[in-house]
């Protein structure tokens, strides 16, 4: 089977032939070891396609991640402004909105003329064109509650789910149709068969399950709905710790959940296995970054003998690398499990 089967075998509930297994992203590890920057590929799709498809043989993921770091843009697309750092993910300087009614006035049609959005749209093709018939290509974004966070700023959208439900309700439902504008012409002509979406601000260590049930899941839900009209997969992760909200991850409709590192990954295998494809979820900063070889090695067959051989599994980091993780580490990631045979 070839990394793109193993992947969409086990989004489908089934047990492929080895141990599926993908970093999350990988944006900023990608780009920092290639020796260039995210402004300078920013608007370049052939440099940005290079940096794909040279990093997808040189880590060997099921899944490569077209658009990793690039996030921030679907929101300064509408109006923001976005600063670029030495190192690490562009960053949006400024909110956006701070009224229902400044919703309104934002056209989401505009996400249509950044070029940056662009140049990763093509770049996303030229690459699906290159390994797609080996690898899964995917294009990653926030997920509708941290996009729409991002309109209105952090803060003030942790303090509206108290205060004004209603603002918060209208900018994470925009937000989802934003991103389905976003996605709905590179699924529809074929080139993306998974898409994949980062919501941490929905983050168990952010908002409560109550609210993650009232603002986070309709919204995905909705979008999950739409890609699946479309016979396209959704990956979706959410940071923090999110054990006690297990049971909500399949009504989201995701076909697979990636898991943060602070999650019980056996509790996931309790109570998500026959429900919905889980990843996770070895610690990015104190294994993956911190740790040595032996200690990744250590970890991940933990956490697969734990949740992972059974099937409708994928092992991940519990979230994206940081851009200095040793190659030797995610070597050693990548081989246990693509040697790991179910």
């Amino acid at each position: 089977m070839t990394p793109r089967e193993i992947i969409l075998k086990a989004y489908e509930g089934g047990k492929p032939e080895r141990v599926p297994v993908t970093l999350f992203g990988g944006g900023m590890w990608s780009i920092n070891s290639s020796g260039t920057t995210f402004e300078e590929i920013s608007k370049d799709a052939g440099k940005m396609t290079k940096v794909l498809v040279e990093n997808s043989e040189r880590l060997k993921c099921d899944i490569v991640y077209a658009g990793s770091g690039y996030n921030n843009f679907h929101a300064s697309a509408l109006g923001g402004k976005i600063k670029f750092r030495e190192v690490g993910a562009p960053d949006l300087e400024d909110h956006l909105i701070s009224s229902e009614e400044e919703i309104d006035g934002l056209n989401i049609e505009d996400i249509d003329k950044d070029e940056t959005i662009n140049t990763t749209k093509e770049a996303l093709r030229r690459t699906k064109k290159e390994i797609g018939d080996k690898y899964i290509v995917t294009l990653t974004a926030w997920g509708p509650f941290t996009l729409g966070a991002r309109f209105v700023g952090e803060e003030a959208m942790m303090k509206a789910t108290f205060k004004k439900p209603a603002l918060v309700e209208k900018i994470v439902d925009f937000a989802c149709d934003l991103l389905i504008h976003l996605y709905e012409p590179i699924v529809s002509d074929g080139t993306l068969e998974v898409i994949s979406l980062a919501d941490p601000t929905a983050s168990g260590d952010l908002i409560s399950k109550k609210q993650f049930e009232q603002f986070a899941v309709p919204a995905l839900k909705k979008f999950t709905d739409w890609a699946k009209s479309k016979n396209a997969h959704t990956l979706l992760h959410i940071c923090g710790n999110t054990t006690d909200r297990l049971e909500l991850f399949p009504d989201t409709g995701a076909s697979c959940i990636s898991l943060d590192h602070k999650t019980d990954i056996a509790k996931a295998k309790e109570v998500l296995h026959g429900k919905i494809c889980f990843g996770g979820n070895v610690d990015p900063v104190q294994i993956m970054l911190q740790g040595s070889a032996s200690d990744v090695e250590s970890s991940c067959k933990k956490i697969i003998e734990t949740a992972g051989t059974d099937g409708a599994f994928v092992l991940m980091p519990g979230c994206d690398i940081p851009p200095t993780v040793p190659y030797e580490n995610i070597q050693k990631f990548i081989q246990i499990a693509t040697e790991w045979k179910l």
